[in-house]
């Protein structure tokens, strides 16, 4: 069954269908609340409030074909709500009593690492926009109306972003 179909059937309360849409997206969105939150419980965490909202609220969608764009802006404000609980957890939290916990795939852990330090040489609103259009596969239209931006303006910033990431990881790679 094709996706507009699927949508389509969730809307009017298939679960099943709902399910199956869920399957089609649950890595595109762990992936982007991976990186936007740089934390797997968390990521995880916004993709279930995420997905939780969007069952709830299917049946509101007025265009079948904008449930990928809608699906991650409740993702989006998911994970924004997130990370609000995370800065209020810091500020109560003793990080001396953290445990260090280390993963058995060191080379993806680097991997990792190393995008998640060039995402963060970013500002937020150009990670998300780099997040939306990499992991989310938007296009500039796209995420232009996620943000309220113009197209034109997201090509740009998403162009200076990578940028910026690519001469930062070519400047990380030429240290080694």
């Amino acid at each position: 069954m094709d996706e507009k179909n699927l949508i389509l059937k969730a809307k009017a309360g298939d679960r099943d269908a709902f399910c199956a849409l869920y399957s089609l997206y649950k890595d595109r969105l762990y992936r982007y609340a991976f990186y936007k939150l740089q934390n797997e419980d968390d990521a995880k965490d916004a993709v279930s409030d995420c997905i939780l909202s969007a069952f709830i609220e299917i049946g509101k969608l007025k265009k079948p074909e904008a449930f990928s764009a809608w699906i991650f802006r409740i993702l989006y404000c998911s994970c924004t709500s997130v990370m609000k609980q995370q800065i209020e957890k810091r500020k109560s939290e003793n990080f001396e009593d953290m445990e260090n916990v280390l993963t058995s795939d060191f080379e993806n852990a680097i991997e990792k690492t190393e995008l998640k330090e060039a995402l963060n040489i970013l500002r937020e609103n150009e990670r998300d926009i780099v997040l939306l259009s990499v992991i989310g596969g938007f296009s500039s239209r796209e995420i232009g109306k996620m943000t309220d931006m113009t197209s034109g303006a997201v090509r740009s910033n998403l162009s200076r972003s990578l940028k910026k990431m690519r001469d930062y990881l070519e400047g990380d790679s030429n240290e080694k």
